[in-house]
């Protein structure tokens, strides 16, 4: 059964995250006509912005779906009451303010506060999936989820980076005792940190007991993490084992300060004892990589790999987790993962703020559990060759 779907965006234009995710319901799950199609309908759209690039327009005269001057025209088709099965927001591009610690300000909770009206207004609720973060600070995740849960409304959030490719394909051991993770990042602490934290609480989240929350956090940079190093407070075999995995080639430890033009070190102390240090190093690593060690001293390291040109396949498995909730009305992935996830980012840029301060987090010393498990995607059409090392 067919099922219609509205979609808040803030823009609209080649290869942003409204093109590569709202995308694959117009022109099927490989962007280009020729591959799946979805049970999803593009039912509607509204753009908080209209961009110079924007395609959007054009792409509504292709397919025939309306764009609507406001939220809640867009999901009640312009009836006055909601008139769709699903919903997508995606917050993460246009041109917004920037705060004085560096996080860009998306208008997620303020487009959300009108979908919720909606719901209200018309006494149901339909799925949500809210791209990438919840909200750009905690108060407004905290506020979101919370809404969430009194209205009942089916949601999830956050990263590709969990469902994508992962090379070797590994996973942390359902009910394993996590020892420690290390991971790699690159770009901003803004834009790409934010991916990082998703798939290191995507394999956090299996451990023993499940999550029980992170009582701290911390953020350095250039000569803290260098200073870091000296004295490591991480496995520094783990970081080894993740530069070794990188595909565009691996990257030799004992040369990283002085190939480097800059580096970060992100640091989560859950309150179970398990440390995760997730490390960019500018201009050196360029990819997303992950390494483990259980209690018994095993250890393991996979690459999160993504298809770098287009059709960008990895927001296929994105999509297809969002067309599951819209059909079953049940999330596929939990949707905690993200609000831990959306605590730690805002309270990293608190740490960075100040000088590489270590910030408490008792607001995320909260448990949850996941019966999500990920499988590897079948090797994606041309692109980025999938085997290239």
């Amino acid at each position: 059964m067919q099922k219609n779907v509205a979609a808040i965006v803030t823009a609209y234009y080649h290869n942003s995250h409204a093109d590569v995710i709202v995308g694959r319901l117009l022109q099927t799950d490989t962007l280009d006509g020729k591959g799946r199609t979805y049970p999803l309908q593009l039912a509607s759209l509204y753009t908080d912005q209209v961009v110079e690039r924007d395609v959007s327009r054009r792409l509504s005269e292709e397919y025939g779906f309306p764009i609507f001057p406001t939220v809640e025209e867009a999901l009640t088709l312009g009836s006055g009451s909601l008139a769709v099965d699903g919903v997508i927001l995606g917050a993460a591009d246009g041109k917004y303010p920037v705060s004085e610690i560096g996080k860009t300000q998306y208008p997620k909770r303020r487009l959300f506060e009108q979908v919720v009206d909606v719901f209200e207004k018309s006494g149901r609720v339909v799925p949500v999936f809210l791209d990438k973060n919840i909200a750009d600070n905690w108060e407004d995740t905290k506020w979101t989820y919370d809404k969430c849960r009194e209205m009942s409304i089916p949601t999830m959030a956050g990263s590709v980076l969990p469902v994508v490719w992962r090379k070797p394909p590994a996973d942390v051991e359902r009910g394993g005792k996590l020892r420690q993770i290390v991971g790699t990042t690159y770009h901003t602490l803004d834009a790409y940190a934010f991916h990082a934290l998703e798939f290191v609480q995507a394999l956090a989240e299996r451990r023993k007991g499940g999550e029980t929350g992170i009582r701290a956090v911390q953020c350095l940079s250039n000569e803290q993490v260098w200073a870091a190093m000296e004295k490591p407070a991480y496995d520094p075999e783990l970081l080894r084992m993740a530069l070794k995995v990188l595909s565009r080639g691996p990257v030799d430890y004992d040369q990283l300060k002085e190939k480097a033009r800059g580096a970060a070190l992100y640091i989560l102390e859950y309150a179970d004892g398990l440390r995760a240090f997730i490390f960019a190093f500018d201009g050196v690593v360029g990819e997303w990589a992950g390494a483990w060690k259980y209690g018994d001293g095993r250890a393991d390291a996979t690459l999160f790999w993504t298809q770098e040109a287009r059709p960008l396949m990895h927001f296929t498995y994105l999509v297809n987790g969002i067309e599951e909730m819209i059909l079953s009305g049940k999330p596929t992935w939990p949707v905690e993962r993200t609000v831990m996830s959306c605590g730690v980012h805002d309270a990293l840029f608190a740490s960075n703020s100040r000088g590489g301060e270590r910030i408490e987090t008792p607001y995320l010393l909260f448990s949850y559990e996941s019966d999500w498990d990920w499988q590897q995607p079948p090797p994606p059409p041309p692109g980025r060759p999938f085997d290239q090392q």
